[in-house]
């Protein structure tokens, strides 16, 4: 007897999902800045800093994430702290670690 199949995402909404935060990811410097973010909710001259580019690049690639709704962000003072809000795309980010980065 053949086994049922299962799709791993069944849900068209659920696709569409994964596809978009995939592609907003699949920058490589995007990518360095959500590795860099980790848990953690970093500041931008923090970031500009760990990530080795200029701020305007850095800021640049921030407002994509943000936009596509992939990062947060939190003021405290003159500072802009962001942070990856969803459970989801932090355990992403952890497997393309595990996977990606064995050392």
């Amino acid at each position: 007897m053949a086994e049922a199949y299962d799709p791993p995402i069944a849900d068209d909404d659920d696709i569409r999902q994964a596809a978009h935060c995939l592609k907003a990811m699949s920058h490589p410097l995007r990518l360095k800045i959500l590795c860099t973010l980790g848990h953690s909710k970093v500041s931008v001259q923090d970031i500009v800093d760990r990530v080795g580019t200029t701020q305007s690049n850095v800021s640049q690639h921030l407002g994509i994430l943000r936009d596509k709704g992939i990062l947060m962000t939190i003021k405290d003072g003159n500072r802009v702290y962001y942070y990856v809000d969803d459970k989801r795309t932090l355990q992403l980010i952890e497997m393309m670690k595990d996977v990606f980065c064995p050392h």
